[in-house]
């Protein structure tokens, strides 16, 4: 009996280098089953196409992820959520699933209509928003552009803050030429895998080359997107806005600065901060479980 237990942890520590695509799908299954997210698709009136995660009831949480990203950022964290909240997490127009226009605005505003109309696509009024890093900046901007449909915001790492102090991507821009967040080939996703976060879970090489090509593919559209995302400032918008909202920065975060979260703190009159110690850019992949807790305490003190 003990032989067939180790013959069965051989195998399945193998199976990510011997199957890695297969392997992944699974990963990433099993993950959106843990956290009773399903996979839906929606095609609105404009003919654009959204593929998102749903799961769980009540109010209604629609989680933003970041440049590069897809909707599976915010997975293992939303376990957490579901048993809380309608939880939904769209691929943003030009990422992921969804639809990737070639010739279209994908400056915050424009993204945030997009939203807007899958909101009312799916029946909802309002909601709350939360962010990641280029989702944190058009999160903002649809509470700036809404203030009545959006009723709280979550602020992770938010892009869109320019006057704070240049990242590291901003120096290595000016300095090389060469952007961190822009992906090639398999190497350039490895090292922006370990730019983003401190403390990163664990995926075998061969399954990061599998989540690699989704990247790769889409190289020439996100150079216009992320040129697009850094010209916009939502500083001037979001002055004096009355939505409460948590702002929450990995002390360790190399990507957006973390005195971001004081000018936020500063703009914001509503809004609190949580700086999580040793964790870099994407606190909802590295430390889900506490990322969630600290926004269900937020949302608490809001009923």
């Amino acid at each position: 009996m003990f032989a067939v237990l180790i013959l069965l942890v051989v195998i399945g520590a193998s199976f990510p280098y011997v199957a890695p695509e297969k392997a992944t799908h699974l990963a990433l299954n099993v993950e959106r089953y843990r956290a009773d997210l399903v996979r839906k698709e929606i095609e609105l009136p404009s003919g654009l196409h959204y593929v998102y995660l749903e799961g769980g009831q009540g109010e209604p949480l629609m989680l933003l992820h970041g440049f590069g990203a897809n909707k599976d950022n915010f997975t293992r964290a939303a376990r957490f959520l579901t048993p809380h909240y309608r939880v939904i997490i769209p691929d943003h127009i030009g990422f992921g699933e969804s639809s990737h226009p070639q010739e279209a605005d994908y400056s915050p505003p424009a993204q945030v209509e997009r939203l807007r109309s899958l909101a009312q696509a799916l029946g909802i009024k309002t909601l709350h928003l939360g962010g990641s890093s280029m989702g944190g900046q058009i999160a903002m901007t649809y509470a700036a552009h809404y203030p009545d449909e959006v009723k709280s915001l979550w602020l992770l790492g938010p892009a869109g803050v320019w006057s704070a102090p240049e990242s590291e991507v901003s120096k290595a821009i000016v300095k090389t030429g060469h952007n961190f967040l822009l992906v090639k080939n398999e190497d350039d996703f490895a090292q922006t895998f370990s730019f983003v976060m401190s403390d990163p879970p664990f995926i075998p090489r061969p399954m990061l080359d599998v989540m690699a090509q989704e990247r790769i593919g889409n190289f020439k559209l996100e150079e216009p997107i992320f040129q697009q995302i850094a010209a916009y400032s939502v500083e001037n918008e979001i002055a004096g806005l009355a939505t409460p909202a948590l702002i929450v920065f990995g002390d360790q975060d190399r990507a957006i600065p973390v005195a971001t979260a004081e000018i936020l703190h500063k703009l914001l009159p509503h809004s609190q901060v949580a700086i999580m110690p040793r964790i870099g850019h994407l606190p909802m992949l590295e430390q889900p479980q506490q990322c969630a807790d600290d926004y269900l305490q937020f949302r608490s003190v809001l009923r």
